[in-house]
């Protein structure tokens, strides 16, 4: 991977609807060179999808929490496929600490929260932590040539 496709990735991820020929004409190559370098980096894995950000609340998501999960690591093999199946849950992360798990999740209300939580219970203690604004909202992925730095 070299600095070209780095900077088309940076473009992607600040808009993967950007059309070949702006991706082209910022990076000083053909639209068909861009493609097919595009096409690469999806067979290599490291373009692995594309999707819409979206404004949560707009949608009615009006509570936003993380929850941390203490649970016996053998547990995993039934907790993955029941956190999976969860809509609500944005992300879910296996972590170091005193939590095992750190789970993001989104709900209409408090009181859809406190019924997640209640179910989510049965796998181990939790704490939860309600977000009250997002001064950094999820951004892309630094793409810095590590030699460059």
């Amino acid at each position: 991977m070299d600095h070209i496709d780095r900077k088309i990735i940076d473009m992607l991820q600040k808009n993967a609807r950007a059309p070949l020929k702006e991706i082209a004409d910022h990076v000083f190559l053909s639209s068909p060179a861009v493609s097919a370098r595009i096409a690469r980096l999806e067979s290599a894995g490291i373009l692995s999808g594309y999707q819409a950000q979206i404004d949560a609340p707009k949608l009615g998501y009006m509570v936003k929490a993380f929850i941390n999960l203490d649970m016996d690591p053998q547990r995993k093999p039934e907790f993955y496929p029941y956190i999976q199946q969860c809509p609500q849950v944005v992300e879910c992360n296996c972590v170091t600490g005193d939590y095992s798990m750190l789970i993001e999740v989104l709900f209409g209300t408090t009181q859809e929260l406190d019924q997640f939580i209640n179910h989510l219970q049965q796998f181990g203690r939790t704490h939860t932590q309600i977000v009250f604004s997002t001064p950094v909202e999820h951004r892309g992925v630094p793409v810095s040539d590590p030699d460059e730095e």
